[in-house]
């Protein structure tokens, strides 16, 4: 297939190398020359992804009409916040029969919107399929063993993005639920956020596996809420990606909290870091759609109070353990 990459950080990156390991045609979009001139010069992207040879079969481009337009697939893999802008400016540019991938992952501000409905909304017609699960880019673009999913309302969609991406080293599966593979995918990052302040602050791996066990109930319970399927957050999207990016050493999001909880604010935090944290992005929208659907959500609550309210991260700890006793599972 002709295949278009939109956004070449370091996952829209690996993503552009799997295809084209595959024998697709890829031509991937970047926002910054550097990386332009970089991956068609040195067959490298430097910036997002340094290391990782790419093929030949790849050709970066700063223009939309080039990336875009003739792709049978075409994969958006921008940053959340610069999402609908992409999706918006590139839609004049992808074909009417174009099959839509959304490696995005996020809530975004204002809206609430998924990612899969932001490009619906900006790009409509196509058939759009969330890609998700638990994969650190760097270790795809290695070739180390990965499992992901690929989740649509179309079964033939699914299949076909599952037959472009699947290799010897990258088992995608499929699934029909949408809203549940997005959320996870989303929320996951505000829980590693959280995981990381926990570390940050000096706590041990009982209160890190305490954590990450509240933190798939709570993503659980927004998802049930919104009409997702219970058993999605025990997958690949919810508790293996959950796992991966709450414990993972490469993950952003933990170690953004992780300079938190030893005291840096959130600007110290997050300066002279090249890649996005998307939890710290994700954490007020996520609040705010489990405040519209009556959700109790205490740690993501507790985030957003650490991070743009100035909480203090100790207090933080005891506050959560001295919440009003409660059973483990939800009547």
């Amino acid at each position: 297939m002709n295949c278009a990459v939109i956004g070449a950080g370091a996952w829209g990156t690996a993503l552009a190398r799997v295809l084209a390991e595959n024998e697709h045609g890829v031509r991937l979009w970047a926002h910054e020359p550097e990386v332009v001139e970089a991956i068609n010069a040195r067959r490298e992207n430097v910036v997002f992804l340094p290391g990782a040879a790419l093929s030949s079969r790849i050709s970066a481009s700063g223009s939309f009409h080039d990336a875009a337009e003739g792709a049978d697939l075409v994969v958006f893999a921008a940053p959340s916040k610069w999402l609908r802008a992409i999706a918006r400016a590139s839609a004049t540019f992808v074909a009417p029969d174009a099959t839509l991938v959304v490696a995005t992952k996020g809530i975004e501000g204002g809206s609430l919107a998924l990612m899969t409905q932001i490009v619906e909304c900006e790009v409509p017609g196509r058939q759009v399929v969330a890609l998700s699960g638990p994969s650190f880019a760097s270790e795809v673009a290695a070739g180390q063993p990965t499992a992901i999913v690929a989740a649509s309302v179309s079964r033939d969609a699914a299949r076909r993005v599952q037959e472009a991406l699947s290799s010897r080293t990258l088992r995608v599966y499929s699934q029909s639920d949408v809203v549940g593979v997005e959320l996870a995918g989303a929320l996951k990052n505000v829980m590693a956020v959280a995981t990381g302040i926990v570390e940050g602050v000096g706590l041990g791996l009982n209160s890190r596996a305490a954590l990450i066990t509240r933190g798939l109930a709570e993503m659980t319970r927004l998802g049930v809420a919104l009409g997702a399927h219970q058993a999605t957050f025990a997958g690949l999207a919810g508790m293996g990606d959950l796992i991966l990016t709450c414990t993972g050493s490469l993950s952003r999001n933990r170690a953004v909290g992780i300079d938190v909880g030893r005291g840096a604010s959130l600007v110290e935090a997050l300066a002279g870091k090249v890649t996005v944290a998307e939890g710290v992005v994700t954490a007020q929208s996520a609040r705010a759609l489990a405040r519209r659907a009556r959700v109790d959500m205490p740690i993501v609550d507790m985030v957003n109070r650490i991070l743009f309210e100035g909480y203090p991260a100790r207090s933080a700890v005891t506050e959560m353990m001295t919440r009003e006793l409660r059973p483990e599972q939800d009547p």
